[in-house]
């Protein structure tokens, strides 16, 4: 049973220390002096590991708003987020030993400082919030360990390659590949900086093992489609993660566009959610042309979540999103296996049959807002094909719904021009 707040007040101290259980591997470490410690246990590569997470009362059972607009975590909060870590592939424990390294420690030239001054300079141009902090969070877990408190002009090839066979060796050969990329971005910034010489991972192109890099599973025959969106219907999760996956395919947005979701992006009297460009892939503002049984949806959901920000809020806490996970394990759950169906599979299978059904190509891509190449065309055109989307997204909707029902000859009405 979850912990209260008034459950907590009233633990006393015993002669030896115990624990009062909030769930899923937090809990309250009650010792004999009468300290209050919050704990979460988590297993990570096979070993049962404890991350601290504060004191209580310092540290509340859940977050709060107070009235300056300070928001302070609670327990929950921080233990929603290291789960977000370890569903990842991340362990908490190892950000938290490096967080822990005081400034003083760092070189002004250090690996870690030159990352993240190279993470600030793209996240302050064209990366999104969330690209940057999972970047710094890779960063942090598989190569500051080895470099963080190197002097980046003194880093040479063979302990940049040290840090890497470390990531290999667990056989995630695709992140071994993208961290070496990152890698020559920041000594790239650093020969910038007059800090170094050169970016040395130029000598490792061929020294790691080649990982073929998956494109998202995904769901595009028909009667399969049919089939999922049957199983979608008979999801029986939360309100708020079946209203997620109910829409999911409706919009077809990428998981962090969707799940970060705010009730003051979206219209319902004119049927239209404008995502602003800070929260897009591309830095473009983006229009979501909203179809009947999506309006449906928002309006079924927003009697519980419409008082807060997120239109998909987390589990623990409100003033959160919900996890990145969450639509990916009620397809788990649902029997869909990763070589099946992911969340970002819905952008594909949207793509594919929408194409397949001859609706203008333009339109089709605009609507998926994959990146233009002249950024300046891009900020203005946004709302390009946007009459035609409309009954596009409409039409789509439609078209799910027969598939839905079995209709599998069923083909949505076919726009070619603009």
């Amino acid at each position: 049973m979850p912990l209260t707040d008034t459950a907590i007040r009233n633990a006393k101290p015993r002669e030896k220390p115990y624990k009062l259980a909030d769930g899923r591997g937090m809990y309250l470490l009650v010792k004999p002096s009468g300290s209050k410690l919050w704990r979460l246990d988590f297993p990570f590569n096979g070993k049962r590991q404890t991350l601290a997470l504060g004191i209580y009362p310092d540290v509340p059972l859940a977050g709060r708003k107070l009235s300056t607009g300070e928001v302070i975590l609670g327990a929950r909060d921080l233990c929603h987020a290291a789960r977000e870590r370890i569903a990842s592939g991340i362990n908490p424990t190892d950000l938290r030993r490096l967080e822990k390294k005081s400034a003083q420690e760092l070189h002004t030239d250090s690996f870690e400082t030159m990352a993240l001054a190279w993470i600030a300079k793209n996240r302050a141009g064209k990366w999104t919030a969330t690209y940057a902090d999972t970047m710094r969070t890779r960063l942090a877990a598989d190569m500051f360990p080895v470099l963080g408190a190197m002097r980046i002009g003194d880093i040479k090839a063979a302990d940049v390659l040290k840090a890497l066979r470390q990531v290999e060796a667990r056989g995630a050969l695709v992140i071994a590949k993208r961290l070496r990329q990152a890698t020559g971005g920041i000594f790239r910034y650093a020969v910038g900086e007059s800090l170094a010489e050169r970016d040395v991972t130029v000598d490792l192109r061929d020294a790691l093992a080649t990982g073929e890099e998956r494109h998202h599973a995904s769901i595009i025959e028909p009667r399969a489609v049919g089939e999922l969106m049957r199983a979608i219907d008979g999801y029986t999760g939360t309100l708020v993660t079946r209203a997620a996956l109910r829409i999911s395919p409706l919009v077809f947005l990428r998981s962090g566009e969707l799940r970060r979701a705010a009730w003051a992006e979206i219209d319902l009297e004119q049927a239209e959610w404008r995502i602003p460009a800070e929260r897009m892939k591309a830095k473009v503002p983006h229009i979501v042309p909203l179809s009947d049984q999506a309006i449906a949806i928002l309006k079924e959901l927003q009697p519980y979540t419409g008082r807060g920000r997120y239109v998909f809020p987390g589990r623990v806490s409100e003033s959160r999103p919900m996890s990145e996970n969450t639509v990916l394990a009620a397809l788990r759950g649902m029997g869909y296996t990763k070589e099946q169906m992911t969340p970002h599979g819905f952008r594909s299978m949207a793509s594919t049959l929408l194409n397949e059904l001859s609706w203008n190509k333009d339109a089709i891509e605009r609507q998926l807002a994959h990146g233009e190449r002249n950024k300046v065309r891009a900020a203005y055109n946004y709302a390009e094909h946007l009459p035609l989307r409309r009954k596009m997204m409409q039409a789509w909707a439609d078209h799910l719904d027969g598939l839905r029902d079995g209709n599998i000859k069923v083909v949505a009405i076919r726009h070619t021009a603009a």
